[in-house]
């Protein structure tokens, strides 16, 4: 097991109508004046628009709004966020949506507290010393990032997705009320379901084997997972498996199932061109296709197989064949990858009406135009990575 640390200084307020006390969670910490961020509209279709403004109201909360968050969150309006805070003297930011808002306004809150362009944040120009508070009203169960330390944001000047982490991205407070998911669309809620998935086992597959411990929670929480994302999908307000994939989203990206491992998020990395190239997937359907390509080109590998074998055993419950271990390691795969057809994901990139036109330049931009190698079992340069985009056609 690896030396690490363990920060998680996110309050977390979980279950049924919890979203109703933000007002009273804001007061709580001394601020009067916040930025109220959300997406592009659904939250007032649902009414939770109303009840989050009555909320502030009733607690004397002054606030000012920007709403218009897209899936794969652009930095332009992060920098409209930023400005906006700046000129009305806001003291925190309360994203109430799902990941890409909670990254929007990551974001936005560097560079208001800083006073410069939050895009040198994500090209790592600029490193991050202090930032604006951030409080969470979650909608969707996917991302993780009410409880992460990343911030990930669209460049649409050039398409580019580019991340940074740091513990000042750590929300101050997530409000979970699994509730306020029912209303999420089937495709969305497998979106999220396949994004829990990974954050998981891109922990999972990592470079040391001697962390028991750490398996089983990761492999507990895959399992229960692919349990409540079957329910959740049949029966959209079944309250306890809302409340499994909300809160497995939390577990999944709080560096819970990585602690002790040496790990890389390479399929995160690859995932993250193709929906900067294309801004029309979602990041969650993208990770569908680009988990099982990226599997089948790495698992034989002699340090990836028996992490492989283990997986597809203690997960899925595939018997180990120990004379052709790698047949255990493929079945694995195809279980995944059977598992995101039958919650609706795409696994093939033809699926998406993509072809191969497009794969050299995700390949450049992926190895940051030359500049890098993404670590994994075997190195992965330009080459490599366009061997797994194309076992993704």
């Amino acid at each position: 097991m690896e030396q690490f640390q363990y920060y998680t200084p996110t309050k977390v307020i979980f279950g049924k109508d919890t979203h109703k006390q933000v007002g009273t969670v804001i007061r709580s910490y001394g601020f009067h004046k916040v930025l109220f961020h959300y997406g592009s509209g659904s939250i007032k279709r649902t009414g939770v628009y109303d009840q989050i403004v009555q909320s502030l109201n009733e607690s004397g909360i002054e606030f000012v709004e920007l709403g218009g968050v897209e899936a794969n969150p652009k930095i332009s309006l992060a920098r409209k966020a930023a400005q906006l805070c700046i000129d009305e003297n806001v003291e925190m930011i309360l994203a109430v949506g799902g990941g890409s808002v909670l990254d929007s306004a990551k974001s936005a809150a560097a560079g208001a507290a800083n006073h410069c362009d939050p895009w040198l944040f994500s090209i790592g120009e600029k490193v991050l010393e202090k930032t604006l508070p951030v409080g969470a009203v979650l909608t969707i169960s996917a991302s993780g990032s009410e409880m992460s330390n990343s911030c990930v944001m669209t460049n649409e000047d050039c398409w580019l997705k580019r991340g940074f982490n740091t513990d000042l991205n750590r929300p101050l407070f997530a409000i979970m009320n699994p509730e306020l998911t029912y209303t999420v669309s089937p495709y969305q809620t497998a979106c999220g379901i396949t994004d829990i998935m990974m954050h998981t086992l891109e922990r999972y597959f990592c470079f040391n084997t001697d962390v028991a411990l750490t398996d089983r929670i990761a492999e507990g929480l895959l399992k229960s997972v692919i349990e409540a994302g079957k329910v959740a999908i049949e029966n959209p307000t079944d309250y306890e498996a809302r409340a499994t994939l909300m809160w497995a989203s939390s577990m999944s990206h709080n560096n819970l199932t990585g602690n002790g491992r040496d790990y890389f998020m390479r399929c995160h990395q690859i995932e993250h061109e193709l929906s900067g190239m294309y801004d029309r997937v979602a990041h969650g359907a993208g990770l569908a296709i680009i988990f099982p390509a990226w599997a089948k080109f790495i698992y034989q590998n002699e340090k990836a197989l028996p992490h492989f074998c283990q997986y597809a055993n203690r997960v899925w419950g595939i018997d180990m064949d120990f004379a052709h271990p790698e047949r255990t390691a493929l079945l694995g795969i195809e279980a995944t990858e059977n598992y995101f057809k039958s919650i609706g994901m795409p696994v093939r990139l033809r699926e998406l009406d993509i072809d191969d036109s497009k794969i050299d330049e995700m390949a450049e931009k992926c190895t940051f135009f030359g500049k890098r190698v993404l670590r994994d079992y075997i190195p992965l340069g330009k080459e490599e990575i366009k061997k797994i985009y194309q076992l993704g056609l």
